[in-house]
């Protein structure tokens, strides 16, 4: 699948080696898990409601796009997607989830669709969600993404697959350029960035070469490793998502395969 210009093969021997380093790295990520909130019980309901949260603000687009394609306007559809967060953090509908099914895209999806489906039924004469923002949602910011998308003959539940594939590599890639930054190679990243999402053109790399001063043969290098560390940081954020490590490479392969 290629997602907001970038498509990585998981299929590959690159792929292969990700889940030893996601694993070294994982563990900085536990308050973000949602194992963590599969396993809520007693005192770490706390701990489960926070990494829900926190789940939700890194994913909520997916959630308000969704919301849009079933029909509800920019307005209707901030405020349900604000709702449908709170009602999740205040039942912690979280603790109902079978561990077997828990993937947490299948979670918001099916709650979300079960939730539209009794917000139809309902009639509403307060604002939804009490005015209280639940999660960072920029209704504006949202709406001006929405508006940005291809219109296709995609069904709703395969548009929010794709939007969720595209949260997933934003998040990585964040990342990336963070790591980047902090090295002090941020200004070699922002010049190879384009490359990592695409075949390289004959001659691209020596065209580079000249230009920043490096071997063409070390671009190459680079190149290889920077895709490498994507893939290593996109199975990490897709392991915040799921119950077990092998959860994450299947998720992976579904989404992207």
């Amino acid at each position: 699948m290629k997602t907001h210009g970038w498509e990585l093969d998981y299929t590959g021997p690159s792929w292969q080696g990700c889940e030893v380093e996601a694993e070294r790295n994982s563990s900085r990520f536990d308050t973000t898990h949602w194992s963590v909130v599969l396993r809520a019980g007693g005192d770490d309901a706390l701990a489960a409601t926070a990494a829900l949260d926190r789940l939700c603000n890194t994913y909520w687009y997916p959630l308000y796009a969704h919301v849009r394609r079933r029909g509800y306007g920019p307005d209707d559809g901030a405020d349900l997607t604000q709702e449908f967060f709170a009602m999740l953090l205040r039942r912690h509908s979280f603790t109902q989830v079978a561990r077997e099914k828990g993937r947490f895209r299948t979670f918001l999806l099916t709650s979300l669709d079960y939730f539209l489906h009794d917000q139809r039924a309902r009639a509403h004469a307060a604002k939804r969600g009490g005015g209280a923002a639940v999660v960072a949602l920029d209704a504006m910011d949202a709406e001006q993404r929405y508006a940005l998308e291809p219109r296709t003959e995609e069904t709703p539940d395969k548009a929010f697959d794709r939007r969720w594939a595209a949260a997933l590599l934003e998040q990585a890639f964040s990342r990336l350029n963070k790591e980047q930054a902090e090295s002090g190679k941020g200004p070699m990243f922002a010049r190879l960035q384009p490359l990592l999402g695409r075949p390289v053109e004959s001659g691209e790399y020596e065209v580079l070469a000249v230009e920043l001063g490096v071997p063409a043969n070390t671009i190459a290098k680079t190149v290889q490793r920077l895709r490498q560390r994507a893939r290593e940081l996109l199975f990490e954020e897709a392991k915040h998502t799921v119950a077990t490590q092998a959860d994450a490479d299947r998720e992976l392969r579904e989404l992207f395969g």
